[in-house]
């Protein structure tokens, strides 16, 4: 799911390949020449428009990774009155798009998250601000659908953390299966609050 409508501009193709090399090979593992490269830009354009150099480019490419999960997100949740089956449905969609990117494209957000652990960066916070984020979408779905403010935090907080753990999963073992009952439970798990 894309972001733009237009064709991108150079600033937004470095952005974009970013983002991809990043769910493809970690934050580690992509360097400035490969984004350069790969954007079709000069190092000097990647520099002008991220003076702070990788980690610049990597926060932007986190935070344009965030939007587009969270545009999946709220598409799931918008087809779907039943909390349970949208968060089913958002895992489905999740597992058709992994298995199609031959298992390359999980998400951008956990994998810098996993190589940076234990600093306090800017691209930490980014993935901070990206999970919590996506939980309050989730949150706010389950408080419209009757749902306490203290349930729908923790339940939010539950999803998001499933599914990102599941990605990782059904990644390394190159099957939806892991998504797909992610979904199916976290499903049983919002029906039962309205039991």
């Amino acid at each position: 799911m894309s972001l733009y409508t237009a064709p991108p501009s150079t600033r937004e193709r470095i952005v974009l390949v970013t983002a991809r090399l990043i769910q493809r090979q970690g934050y580690v593992g992509t360097s400035i020449k490969q984004i350069a490269k790969e954007a079709q830009a000069t190092l000097g354009s990647v520099y002008h428009f991220f003076p702070g150099g990788k980690e610049t480019v990597a926060v932007a490419a986190i935070k344009h990774g965030a939007k587009e999960f969270a545009l999946l997100l709220e598409d799931a949740l918008r087809r779907e009155d039943d909390p349970a089956a949208a968060i089913e449905a958002c895992a489905a969609d999740l597992a058709v798009g992994l298995r199609e990117s031959g298992w390359t494209d999980g998400c951008p957000v956990t994998a810098a998250a996993l190589e940076t652990l234990g600093t306090d960066s800017d691209i930490q916070r980014a993935c901070a601000d990206a999970l919590r984020a996506w939980e309050h979408i989730v949150a706010e779905k389950l408080l419209a659908s009757g749902f306490t403010a203290e349930d729908a935090a923790e339940v939010a907080t539950t999803v998001i953390s499933t599914l990102e753990g599941a990605e990782v999963t059904a990644q390394v073992s190159r099957s939806e299966e892991p998504l797909r009952a992610a979904g199916r439970q976290l499903a049983r798990l919002l029906r039962t609050y309205r039991a």
